[in-house]
């Protein structure tokens, strides 16, 4: 019994190792791609609007998660420094931070249902509601 639970365990944390983040776009995004540059100036709020002039609404995921650890190990990122960008923006008048939802459904949900937005869940959640944009393969 012992070495059926251990095993479960091992099994259990490599299949969540090898998880991918898909970061998804409402199907309306003038984009099919995008690299990791674009995306960390759409998430810091460097840039606000799509190449065609429509504003891009970013979303977070609230909770601490293995995919929310992976999104911004990928863009070079802990969520705690993301806040500390998004609080100086909000702070100086120059925007507001992303809204943080409370789980991948709900962020699946409103980016189907956002013109113009953008967001992450992982790669197996990701439905033909929303566009993936790229797929971040675990280290």
């Amino acid at each position: 019994m012992k070495v059926f639970i251990i095993i479960t365990v091992f099994l259990l944390h490599f299949f969540q190792a090898q998880a991918q983040v898909a970061v998804i776009a409402n199907k309306s995004v003038p984009v099919d791609e995008i690299d990791k540059s674009a995306l960390i100036d759409y998430y810091v709020r460097d840039i606000w609007v799509w190449n065609n002039n429509e504003p891009v609404t970013v979303f977070d995921l609230k909770t601490k998660s293995d995919i929310k650890d992976k999104f911004y190990n990928f863009l070079g990122k802990s969520p705690s420094r993301m806040k500390s960008i998004w609080m100086k923006q909000m702070l100086s008048g120059e925007g507001k931070p992303p809204e943080a939802l409370a789980s991948e459904n709900e962020m699946l949900e409103k980016v189907s249902s956002t013109t113009g937005s953008i967001g992450f869940i992982s790669s197996s959640n990701a439905t033909s509601d929303v566009k993936i944009l790229i797929e971040i393969n675990s280290d």
